[in-house]
């Protein structure tokens, strides 16, 4: 870690993470300018991440007790490679303990669990406007996909497929 009172461990969030991950989730929405988007709640967030099925993981960075940064993950699947992949939803560094090196070490452990797990690859979205997170993605060699775009169906759109 870049500095001495930087005391980093970074572990699996459990139920009595819920309230916590909730107000990560809003800090990232109201940072990437869509808190008008955001509907997370403790409920969803415990049925969601700890229920059955869980549909996602979450791990947890903490600066010795205090929680400073998140990342949530769930597993895709490359046909072509035939293996598991791991895509990162969501990272997020309290204002305050950016800079010291959290963001790369949930990056770090995410990775290992990608090698661990034998993912073909491990993958994220980075909003066009954030310069900041994409040249951080950058000096970690990762490579923007920029032959493919994404799409979404969301509310009455998706209803009406689904009929």
């Amino acid at each position: 870690m870049p500095t001495a009172d930087v005391t980093l461990t970074i572990s699996d969030a459990t139920p009595d993470d819920a309230a916590l991950i909730v107000r990560m989730i809003h800090g990232l929405a109201q940072y990437e300018r869509l808190a008008h988007e955001c509907n997370a709640t403790e409920e969803k967030v415990r049925r969601t991440l700890f229920g059955e099925p869980r549909y996602a993981e979450c791990i947890i960075a903490r600066n010795r007790t205090e929680a400073v940064g998140f990342a949530l993950f769930f597993h895709n699947y490359s046909t072509f490679a035939a293996s598991p992949g791991l895509y990162l939803e969501d990272l997020f560094v309290l204002p305050e303990h950016r800079g010291l090196g959290v963001g790369r070490e949930l990056l770090r452990h995410l990775a290992r669990i990608a090698v661990k797990r034998e993912c073909a690859r491990f993958e994220w979205a980075v909003l066009d406007w954030n310069e900041p997170a994409i040249g951080f993605y950058k000096s970690l060699g990762a490579k923007p996909m920029d032959d493919w775009t994404v799409y979404r169906l969301t509310g009455e759109a998706l209803q009406e497929l689904a009929r």
